[in-house]
């Protein structure tokens, strides 16, 4: 369960290092961790006002293409009348692709974005993801968490565990 906490601090960062996924991101800021199949993992971290980021191992074997338009094709599902686009991000100098998606749930509007990462070992997912009132604040948050992922993943930068 996601617990209301304090506003993350510009300056405060918190490193997660685990199951070969590191990434940093804002105090106050809840992390959850879920082991999926074959050994993989999930990690995503919750901001106090209701946004999330979230990274999942997919394996080697991974379609990075069909597992983002799966992702759109799930949401789509709950949400039909929802825009969906492709779209791209380029984080510590590597080009994720993905889809950029919005859709109404509750009355209010919503973004997520969803991109894709391979790397020699493994394929990753990432989906973030917030109302739009908090979008516009949260999304350079959401992309330097992605930035340090990015980096730890293609060893661009050292991460230690914290």
């Amino acid at each position: 369960m996601r617990r209301p906490g304090p506003a993350p601090s510009a300056t405060a960062a918190m490193k997660f290092s685990r199951h070969g996924i590191a990434f940093d991101y804002p105090d106050g800021w809840e992390v959850e961790i879920e082991n999926t199949a074959a050994d993989r993992c999930a990690v995503t971290v919750y901001a106090p006002e209701g946004g999330f980021w979230s990274v999942s191992d997919q394996g080697p074997d991974c379609r990075d293409a069909e597992v983002a338009a799966a992702v759109a094709a799930q949401m789509r599902a709950e949400y039909p009348n929802l825009d969906d686009e492709p779209a791209t991000t380029l984080a510590a100098g590597v080009t994720l692709p993905g889809h950029d998606i919005n859709f109404y749930c509750l009355d209010l509007t919503n973004t997520a974005q969803i991109r894709t990462l391979r790397t020699p070992a493994t394929s990753y997912l990432v989906f973030c993801q917030a109302e739009d009132r908090e979008w516009e604040r949260i999304a350079p948050v959401f992309a330097a968490i992605t930035e340090s992922f990015v980096a730890a993943a293609t060893g661009d930068a050292p991460h230690k565990t914290a």
